[in-house]
């Protein structure tokens, strides 16, 4: 490597790729990124334009089998697009009684599209996936200025067949909008560390602002990374580093603070009560229920979590640092999880010595490696740990990391070229197949010739590149056969050399190739070893986008051994908190509310057959085979475990589907029971009121009509008050009361001091005072008509 000068001036900079300053290139000028587009091969931007479209394909291929998906905020998304006041505070229904409990950032995109294209699967799940498309694209071009073409498709690739990325792209959670955030936040930075210049990252602190209204303090995880590396390796000096510091801060502050700020002036009493908090205030959802409880496990008015600090994730599963390899989550997310980690080691330890004022440009990958890998590490160490409630499809948050640093890693590596690049690659591959088959054999009857097959290809895939090793290496000129002098630590091919050519001469000497040299050889190896490596990710999507989701939990992929709804299968596998197998939950109670809240639950795979095959859908989408697989694409109750299965799908014209209503899935609608909530409905204020947000969501949602979710989401916010729902029916505001959902006769749930009991108690009220009418399955009461 060329030795370093003895000093270095006093405020090093390397240049970017690009110089829009107009000033003369330096020594990063020659990427592929700074020559503009006639530096890239010619098939790059054919290729990028061949994976968004197949990204797109992906995500909207029978989008509208899902339905509704989450009814929750599928109801909030249907109040947005009715009331400009429900729209703003994200309120449940449109006469704004109760908020998600959430901000509503990620409900804006699908309420416009709805009142743009009217209430449809397809209005509000559209936005989702384009905004997946969206994220790939973001992230091929941020991968693309400093590592290439090739590096950037592998990334991008990699990122859409992740399972848990085409789940939630795919879904209306506020995940997907997030996810597309934090990777423009870390393009933005990235952009920032090229040059120096204030605006992007001031970008970066509006991506992060945005991020807070999406999902609160989930966006700020990967902050002290990301500050930490532009304070320690932005090319400026240190005190202006710390200034564009502060001015992207107070970027956060406005662009996420202007909301919270006209939400905690706005008087209580003309505002929807904040859902997920006990005393109406977003602060205290903020901080606790959404924030640090969800770290320690102290959750207010929470389901399923302990409500004790250090409860090792309580019924969330073990926390730990195997947890996101364990059976619920590795086939999630961790596919290529430990090659991430190795190639992040291994590209960091190869670049270690680069000096920004000699080595610009490796200096400058170094960097780019430091912010994806302390953005993995920081959502993985936080993920591994918190005790509080924690979902499978969380998991969305480390796809765009792992697929960048693969990216990245095999680029970097495959340009260098040499003994040391190709073993660390044969060592990726090698580990890449074993831990696939690891998680292909937790499925054991799904497609169980692709575990071989994975091995297999991948054994062939790491000798190939262990023989290209020995025949790969330049030599310098005049030197003896097999005397090959590889790169040095830090020191790639040099630019311009097309992704995949080997490593050029280095330090002015001439090099020669080998006479073993077997540029084939090393070109089918590493496109055995792409195949080897996203072989199940892709069988995972497949089998994922063939499959309708809906509910409060979903999980991507097949299901597995000692997963979600197995026995004791409550996640985390939590002995005897659900009960029946593969299937529903007959009778069991939810941690923190009475027993037998849930009735019992009918066997999972059976309850949606009706969605399955015959919807456009791949080849085959019911369990264990591509394709020619049985009809029937419920939610595999192996996975979901939970009564009735996905509960709630479907929307007007459609087919009403349903499992049984509750906490986490929405009720079946009657077509009696939507014409007996739709008549008169416009003379009330609510059409109807029930307890939790999904049980009201689904009639919301069939009649168009607000109704009024008591409880919130849980069921065990104090809203309304008993006192307050008896004024509401006493001034004419509410027609009807739904019996049922989850805070029914035995309690609503709640964690300790939360609202447990108050949905209770307005149940027991409407009892005793109102005349009951069954319509179909349901139990309805008329607030207007004694008993």
């Amino acid at each position: 490597m060329t030795p370093h000068p003895p000093a270095t001036p006093a405020q090093p900079s390397y240049r970017p790729p690009s110089t829009p300053h107009g000033g003369p290139p330096g020594p990063a000028a020659a990427s592929p990124a700074a020559a503009g587009p006639a530096a890239s091969p010619r098939w790059a931007r054919p290729a990028l334009l061949a994976l968004l479209l197949v990204t797109a394909v992906l995500y909207l291929w029978s989008l509208s089998a899902s339905g509704y998906a989450n009814q929750f905020y599928s109801a909030a998304v249907q109040a947005g697009s009715e009331s400009w006041k429900a729209f703003f505070f994200g309120s449940s229904d449109a006469a704004n009684s109760i908020t998600v409990d959430k901000p509503p950032a990620a409900l804006w995109p699908m309420a416009l599209s709805v009142r743009l294209f009217g209430l449809s699967s397809w209005a509000i799940l559209v936005p989702e996936a384009l905004m997946g498309v969206a994220t790939v694209g973001v992230l091929h071009a941020a991968v693309r200025r400093r590592f290439g073409a090739g590096a950037a498709l592998l990334a991008g690739g990699a990122l859409a067949v992740t399972p848990v990325a085409a789940l939630m792209f795919r879904f209306n959670n506020p995940d997907a909008l997030l996810c597309l955030l934090m990777v423009c936040a870390i393009a933005a930075v990235l952009r920032a560390l090229e040059d120096g210049r204030t605006k992007w990252l001031v970008l970066a602190g509006v991506c992060f602002g945005l991020g807070f209204l999406t999902k609160t303090l989930q966006a700020w995880l990967i902050l002290p990374a990301l500050a930490a590396v532009y304070a320690f390796c932005a090319p400026v000096a240190l005190r202006r580093r710390l200034g564009q510091l502060l001015l992207a801060g107070l970027a956060i502050v406005v662009s996420g603070g202007w909301w919270v700020a006209a939400v905690e002036l706005w008087p209580a009493a003309s505002r929807p009560y904040i859902g997920g908090s006990q005393h109406n205030s977003f602060l205290e959802l903020t901080f606790g229920y959404n924030g640090f409880g969800r770290i320690t496990g102290n959750e207010t008015g929470s389901v399923g979590g302990d409500g004790r600090p250090g409860g090792g994730g309580g019924g969330w599963g073990q926390t730990g640092i195997t947890r996101l390899f364990s059976s619920d989550m590795g086939g999630q997310i961790a596919w290529l999880l430990p090659a991430a980690l190795i190639l992040l080691v291994a590209a960091v330890w190869v670049l270690r010595r680069a000096r920004r004022a000699t080595d610009a440009e490796q200096a400058g990958q170094r960097a780019e490696f430091l912010v994806w890998g302390g953005a993995l590490l920081m959502t993985f160490t936080t993920f591994s740990f918190m005790s509080g409630i924690f979902h499978q499809y969380y998991n969305i948050a480390l796809a765009p990391y792992i697929a960048a640093l693969v990216g990245m890693g095999a680029g970097l590596f495959a340009r260098r070229g040499g003994r040391a690049a190709s073993l660390v690659l044969a060592a990726v591959v090698a580990v890449t197949a074993g831990w696939s088959f690891v998680l292909l054999d937790r499925s054991p009857d799904w497609l169980p010739w692709l575990r071989w097959t994975v091995l297999v290809l991948g054994a062939l895939s790491v000798l190939g590149l262990l023989l290209a090793a020995r025949a790969a290496a330049p030599v310098r000129a005049g030197a003896r056969d097999g005397e090959g002098v590889q790169a040095g630590d830090g020191e790639p091919a040099r630019d311009g050399v097309a992704d995949g050519d080997g490593a050029a001469a280095q330090d002015g000497a001439s090099a020669r190739p080998s006479p073993r040299k077997g540029p084939g050889l090393a070109v089918l190896a590493a496109g055995l070893g792409v195949v080897t490596a996203l072989a199940g990710p892709v069988a995972y999507t497949l089998d994922t986008v063939n499959t309708p989701k809906g509910g409060s939990i979903i999980t991507a992929g097949p299901a597995v051994q000692g997963g979600m709804g197995g026995p004791g299968g409550f996640p985390g596998g939590r002995p005897g908190m659900w009960r029946g197998g593969k299937g529903g939950a007959p009778g069991g109670g939810m941690p923190g509310g009475a027993p037998g809240n849930f009735p019992a639950g009918q066997p999972g795979g059976k309850q949606a057959g009706k969605q399955g095959a015959g919807q456009g859908n791949f080849p085959g989408a019911s369990r264990g085979r591509f394709p020619g697989q049985g009809a029937g694409g419920g939610q595999k109750g192996g996975r979901q475990g939970f009564p009735g299965g996905p509960g709630g799908f479907g929307e007007r014209g459609a087919g009403r589907m349903g499992g049984m209503g509750g906490l986490l899935n929405g009720s079946k609608v009657s077509a009696k029971a939507e014409a007996l909530l739709e008549k008169d409905a416009d003379h009330y204020t609510w059409a109807a009121a029930a307890i939790g947000s999904q049980n009201a969501a689904s009639y919301q949602l069939a009649t168009e009509k607000p109704v009024m979710a008591i409880g919130g989401f849980n069921g065990s916010d104090p809203s309304p008050t008993l006192a307050q729902f008896k004024k509401d029916v006493a001034e004419g505001q509410i027609h009807y009361f739904i019996a049922g959902g989850q805070g029914g006769p035995g309690g609503g749930h709640g964690g300790p001091g939360g609202g447990r009991g108050g949905s209770s108690k307005i149940t027991s009220w409407v009892e005793k005072t109102f005349e009951k009418v069954t319509v179909g399955s349901a139990t309805i009461y008329d607030l207007t008509r004694k008993a």
